[in-house]
């Protein structure tokens, strides 16, 4: 790998609350020295410095989506590692509503032989056969196996007594479980959420108790297990409330909302930009405000990216008709810090926790250290690097966003991940 010096860089470390401008040289892989200033430097040391660089531990992908296996037309793996190592993250989580489906041990062995070198590559397992909420899979033996992190099927699960069954059953695992609740009888054919935009814009309506109500629920199946749940997609203020007085009555609950909630409310749909139509449907301002509250109090633990690639066919239709979720993974840092960082709403320690240190404590892991004798698993960002996003300048293989053809600031000069 040889030697790297990361000179006169800003260095962000949520986990000790380090802000600090260092240099930090880098050996084969590892932190060899985090120094005021290193001047005795070894022989061909490759030197990276720039005005305002700034450097992290690598960014932690709490659900995202493959294409591969079963629909590569919208992302391969290969495509969408690119894309996470691009965007700064180091540690990628696939959901498994894959075709087929990660139900099954046999399942990963493919995964297995395509893990990459340059992140770490894992998955969610199966709560469900085929993720249709209907029959528990063999949880005990797909635990066991190497790169399932925890349990989630991605989508709603409307029985209540199975949600009950599934958290007694994996409690003894101790591997996370990450449920969205969502009463899907209530959201109906909905593709934004209720309220006086819906209505202006002649689009069928999402009520804000369909989230609400089934978070209720849930919490209270949580309080008469005590097993340990992630809550993921939160998208109203009133979840934020419940899940502020869950966490204070200490429920072993932790939440995350996606990146899109926090950058955009429902008045953005005016435009009707089919890669505005998510899954949960974008709130009104006071939810977004409560929203971006939540991650600064720490009620909401960490900020997902949930890339979901679709392809050109399937995302430019009709607003209502198309279907939900966009791309985010080389995306969501840059627009992030711009919007929160640069205009000083947030501190820049702020953003990286919610990114990297939060959501591996949501998956039960450690954060990667920025320390001497470590293995560097680092992203160096620079967030005044002006870019255009378009189909060559992204690695995701799909192009469902809103900022296509849009210039952005921000972006990874490079990310580093040893084994």
């Amino acid at each position: 790998m040889g030697n790297e010096l990361l000179q006169q860089v800003r260095v962000l470390d949520p986990r000790t609350q380090t802000d600090q401008v260092a240099d930090i040289l880098i050996r084969d892989g590892i932190i060899a020295a985090i120094e005021a200033k290193i001047l005795d430097l070894p022989p061909q040391t490759k030197i990276f410095t720039g005005s305002d660089w700034v450097v992290g531990p690598g960014l932690v992908d709490l659900y995202s989506h493959s294409g591969e296996p079963g629909f590569e037309a919208r992302e391969t793996l290969s495509s969408l590692v690119k894309a996470a190592v691009a965007g700064g993250f180091t540690r990628l989580t696939i959901l498994p509503d894959t075709q087929p489906v990660l139900d099954h041990p046999g399942e990963w062995e493919r995964l297995s032989r395509l893990s990459p070198l340059s992140l770490r590559l894992q998955t969610w397992g199966a709560l469900t056969l085929g993720t249709r909420g209907e029959a528990m899979t063999e949880l005990t033996e797909l635990a066991s196996l190497e790169g399932v992190v925890g349990f989630s099927d991605g989508c709603p699960l409307p029985n209540l007594v199975l949600v009950r069954r599934l958290l007694e059953y994996l409690r003894p695992l101790e591997k996370p479980i990450a449920l969205w609740p969502c009463d899907q009888a209530l959201t109906g054919s909905g593709v934004l959420r209720e309220g006086f935009a819906a209505l202006r814009f002649g689009l069928p309506e999402t009520p804000a108790i369909a989230e609400t109500t089934a978070l209720a629920a849930l919490l209270e199946v949580v309080a008469a297990t005590g097993t340990p749940v992630h809550i993921m997609r939160v998208s109203t203020a009133r979840s934020v409330e419940l899940l502020e007085a869950a966490k204070a009555k200490g429920l072993p609950i932790t939440a995350s909302t996606d990146w899109m909630h926090l950058l955009w409310n429902e008045t953005a749909v005016a435009s009707y930009d089919p890669n505005l139509r998510l899954d949960p449907p974008l709130g009104n301002p006071a939810d977004q405000q409560a929203l971006i509250g939540g991650v600064r109090s720490g009620v909401i633990d960490g900020i997902a990216i949930d890339h979901t690639p679709y392809t050109y066919e399937e995302k430019t239709v009709a607003f209502a008709e198309a279907p939900p979720g966009v791309v985010g993974l080389e995306l969501a840092l840059p627009l992030l810090w711009q919007t929160f960082v640069a205009t000083q709403q947030w501190s820049a320690l702020e953003l990286w926790s919610a990114l990297s240190l939060k959501p591996a404590r949501c998956l039960q892991q450690q954060q990667p250290a920025i320390a001497v004798g470590q293995p560097a698993e680092l992203v160096l960002f620079d967030p005044d690097c002006g870019w255009t996003v378009t189909a060559q300048t992204l690695n995701t293989r799909s192009r469902n966003t809103p900022w296509l053809g849009q210039e952005l600031k921000g972006r990874a000069v490079k990310t580093w991940y040893s084994p």
